[in-house]
C-alpha cells in the first residue's frame, strides 16, 4: 500500500485530509516542515502533501531540501493564497502540483490517484531479462524469442545515452514498458520520469500541459501555470501517441528538440529546459508526412533511434512465458491458485492472432482465471472480445493503401455506362465529394479535412458539380442500393 504524508500546522486539515484518505493508503502526518523533513529522511513516503504557509520554515523552503536529497519526490503543494504567484513559483522548485484551499474532495483524490499513479511508474522498475516471472514489484517485459533478444539489446545500447528515442508498434506491445526500462537504466533515473498522452488531452489543453501558460493567455487561465516540460527538468518526457499531436503542438515541439527553448502560452519570456525525449506511436509516421498530418523536419528530429516493437502473433513462441508470468501476478492479485491451462486452451492461445497484443492477452487470461473455480483454466473459459476482432480489421484495413483499394474496384467502374458531359474521373471525384458532405451533415470544414483538400477547393468544386445542400440532404436520405 502506498504511503501518504501529510504536512500542515492545522490539526483540522490534517485531520480531515487524513479521514478522506486512510483505507486507501497509509496516511502519516507532521506538524511543521522539520518534522517532515526527519519523517522523509527515515522512511521516504510515496506522496507529500504539503502547506505553504507553516510556523518557521515555509512549504516552499521545505520543498527545495526535499528535492535537493530526493529529486524524484513528489510534492503536492497546498495554500489558502488563491492566486499567490509564490504557489505557481514552487512548481519551478520541483512541486508536482498545487492546490487552493478550500478545495473539493473530489478534485484532491483525482490529484492524489493522478500523483499516485505517476509515482508507480518511477520508483517501480522495468526489467527485460528473459526469465518468466518476478517476483518483485518489477513490471517485466516477457520473451525468449530473437525478436524481443534484439529489442533488449537496443534498451542496453540506447538507454545510458541522451538521445531522442522513437518507439513504434501496434496497440499492446508494450511501449510504455520499454519507455519506463530506457528511462530506468539511463543516466537520469535519479531524475523525474513524467508521461503525457498525446491522444487523451484535446489539442487545446495538450499545448498548455506541455509548455505551460500565462495568466489571461485563454479563456479560463486565471494564473500561470507550469507545463510538463518545467516540471520534468533534468529528467525524461514521455510523449506517448506522438502521431496524434496537431500540427501547431508539432511546430512548437520542434523547436524544443532543436534548441531546448520555448515560451509558455501567452508567454513573452524565453525558457531553456534539459529533458531527455521518448516518444511513441502506432501510426504510421510516414504515410501521415504524406498526408500532410504528420511534419516532416519533427520526424527526422524524432527518429534518431527508433525501436519497433513486434506484434504478438510474430513472436508466438513467447506465449507460454507471458502465460506463466500473468498467471502468477493473477494469483497474487485474486488471491487464486490457478496451475495452469489446460493443453487444448494453450493450443487456443498460440493460435489466436491477437490483435490487441500482450495487453489482450493479459485481459483475456484475467476475465479466464475470474470464471476459473479449480485448478487449470479450460478451453471454454478463454473468450476472445469481438471488440478485438473489430480492431483487427481496422487494422488491416488501416494497412492499405488507395491505390489496394483503387485494385478492387478499378475493373468494375471501367465497365460501367458515362451520363452526357461527365468523364469517369469527375463521377468519381464528385461522389467523393458528395459522401464526404453526407457523413460530415453538410460541414464543408470537415469534408474539405476528410478529403485532404482546403476548404476554398471545396467550394470550387461543388460550384463545378452542382453540389447543394438539397442535394445532399437528398442523397442522404436515399435507400442504399
Amino acid at each position: 500500500m502506498q504511503t501518504i504524508l501529510i504536512v500542515d500546522d492545522d490539526k483540522a486539515i490534517r485531520y480531515s485530509l487524513k479521514r478522506m484518505l486512510e483505507g486507501q493508503y497509509i496516511i502519516l502526518t507532521a506538524q511543521c516542515g522539520e518534522e517532515a523533513l526527519s519523517r522523509i529522511k527515515a522512511e521516504p513516503p510515496d506522496l507529500i502533501l504539503m502547506d505553504i504557509k507553516m510556523p518557521g520554515r515555509d512549504g516552499i523552503e521545505i520543498l527545495k531540501e526535499i528535492r535537493s536529497f530526493d529529486p524524484k519526490a513528489l510534492v503536492i503543494l497546498m495554500t489558502a493564497y488563491g492566486t499567490t504567484e509564490t504557489a505557481i513559483e514552487a512548481m519551478k522548485h520541483g512541486a508536482f502540483d498545487y492546490i487552493l484551499k478550500p478545495f473539493p474532495i473530489p478534485q484532491m483524490k483525482e490529484l492524489v490517484e493522478k500523483a499516485l499513479a505517476l509515482r508507480r511508474w518511477m520508483k517501480e522498475g522495468v526489467s527485460y531479462a528473459s526469465e518468466g516471472v518476478s517476483q518483485g514489484d518489477e513490471d517485466r517485459i516477457i520473451g525468449r524469442s530473437p525478436k524481443m533478444q534484439e529489442i533488449y539489446k537496443m534498451i542496453g545500447q540506447i538507454a545510458p545515452s541522451n538521445v531522442t528515442v522513437l518507439l513504434r508498434g501496434e496497440s499492446g506491445t508494450g511501449k510504455e514498458l520499454v519507455a519506463r526500462a530506457i528511462y530506468h537504466h539511463s543516466l537520469r533515473s535519479a531524475q523525474p520520469f513524467l508521461p503525457v498522452n498525446c491522444a487523451a488531452i484535446p489539442d487545446t489543453l495538450l499545448e498548455s500541459e506541455l509548455f505551460g501558460h500565462e495568466k489571461g493567455a485563454f479563456t479560463g487561465a486565471i494564473s500561470r501555470r507550469i507545463g510538463k516540460l518545467e516540471q520534468c527538468e533534468g529528467g525524461t518526457l514521455f510523449l506517448d501517441e506522438i502521431g496524434d499531436m496537431s500540427l501547431a503542438t508539432q511546430s512548437k515541439l520542434l523547436r524544443v528538440l532543436q534548441d531546448r527553448r520555448f515560451e509558455r502560452l501567452g508567454g513573452s519570456e524565453t525558457l531553456q529546459v534539459d529533458v531527455r525525449f521518448i516518444v511513441a506511436t502506432n501510426k504510421n509516421l510516414e504515410a501521415a508526412i504524406s498526408n500532410g498530418t504528420f511534419r516532416e523536419d519533427l520526424y527526422y528530429r524524432l527518429n534518431v533511434v527508433s525501436l519497433t516493437l513486434p506484434p504478438l502473433r510474430e513472436r508466438k513462441e513467447d506465449i507460454p512465458l507471458l502465460v506463466g508470468y500473468f498467471l502468477k501476478k493473477f494469483n497474487r492479485e485474486l488471491k487464486k491458485n490457478v496451475a495452469g491451462l489446460t493443453p487444448s486452451a494453450m493450443d487456443k492461445m498460440i493460435a489466436y492472432s491477437w490483435p490487441g497484443n500482450v495487453r489482450q492477452l493479459e485481459n483475456v487470461l484475467k476475465r479466464a482465471m475470474v470464471l476459473c473455480q479449480g485448478e487449470w483454466i479450460v478451453e471454454d473459459q478463454l473468450h476472445f472480445e469481438k471488440e478485438w476482432e473489430r480492431v483487427e480489421v481496422e487494422e488491416e484495413r488501416r494497412g492499405k493503401t488507395i491505390e489496394d483499394l483503387l485494385d478492387l474496384f478499378f475493373n468494375e467502374v471501367l465497365t460501367l455506362p458515362i451520363p452526357k458531359g461527365l468523364d469517369r474521373i469527375s463521377i468519381l471525384e464528385r461522389g467523393l465529394i458528395l459522401r464526404a458532405l453526407q457523413k460530415t451533415g453538410g460541414n464543408q470544414l470537415k469534408a474539405a479535412k476528410l478529403l485532404g483538400i482546403h476548404r476554398s477547393t471545396l467550394r470550387g468544386k461543388m460550384e463545378r458539380y452542382q453540389i447543394t445542400k438539397e442535394i445532399i440532404l437528398k442523397a442522404a436520405k436515399s435507400p442504399p442500393g
